[in-house]
């Protein structure tokens, strides 16, 4: 399965109602959300869960019903979900989200993984292939991009279904991003002669610059408040459909 030209990431791991009180939280939010974007121009849901309290949650039983639940609620929509650490969970439980919730895609990061060994990072990924897993590998710096060249059987590298997500300006003072951010991922591709389905995200009033700019040259985009909060003009986006809706007409424009 190909990643969608343009996924929304509508919550994230540790933002609140204080950050945005129109950030979703329950399932029922999460599913109004995702039916206001996918009518607004998204065709990708990048899925976090919450329990009770509101907590990142990374539940195989809970992600199997809210799988179920939002494919009858979006039956359009492609659905990912999350394998995040949030500095709450450990590799194998990570795996084991992963392999048993249901999802036909799940966003791994490379650099949670390797807090094991290699060896059970490469068998864990074949073992997601063996499934029908597809695994959207996400790179925070050319480090993570060479790591994973390492770490990958050279018939997943070079495969047709290598998917991959730059982040851009995570670790950045302010979490700011700016195009020129693409530019060691790139270099990246080209020296390792690969070309893989890949997407950007990117943090601050930055991320529709950045993400236009990864459009430009064929990338896919994620736009939502799991990275930013923030339309271009520097003015606080009033949910996640005004952000994907914002940002396909400053595409149309371009175009």
């Amino acid at each position: 399965m190909s990643l969608p030209k343009l996924m929304v990431a509508p919550n994230g791991a540790t933002k609140t109602k204080s950050d945005h009180p129109r950030l979703p939280i329950t399932l029922d939010e999460i599913t109004e959300t995702a039916r206001a974007c996918f009518a607004a121009g998204a065709d990708g849901l990048h899925l976090h869960l919450r329990d009770a309290q509101g907590r990142h949650l990374l539940d195989a039983g809970a992600y199997a019903e809210a799988l179920t639940h939002l494919r009858a609620a979006v039956p359009g929509m492609v659905l990912q979900i999350t394998t995040e650490a949030a500095g709450i969970y450990e590799p194998p439980h990570q795996r084991r989200v992963a392999l048993d919730s249901g999802a036909a895609l799940v966003s791994i990061a490379l650099r949670e993984m390797l807090r094991d060994d290699e060896t059970v990072t490469r068998r864990f990924y074949e073992d997601c292939a063996a499934k029908g897993i597809a695994v959207q590998h996400i790179l925070y710096d050319r480090t993570d991009a060479e790591a994973l060249a390492r770490v990958l059987p050279t018939s997943m590298l070079r495969g047709p279904t290598l998917q991959l997500l730059f982040v851009l300006g995570r670790y950045t003072e302010g979490q700011s991003s700016d195009p020129s951010m693409l530019d060691p991922f790139t270099g990246w591709l080209g020296t390792a002669g690969i070309e893989p389905d890949w997407m950007v995200c990117a943090f601050g009033p930055g991320e529709s610059d950045a993400l236009l700019a990864a459009h430009a040259i064929g990338g896919k985009m994620r736009v939502g408040f799991e990275n930013s909060l923030w339309h271009a003009d520097g003015s606080i986006a009033r949910d996640n459909a005004e952000q994907v809706a914002r940002l396909i007409a400053r595409l149309a424009g371009r175009e």
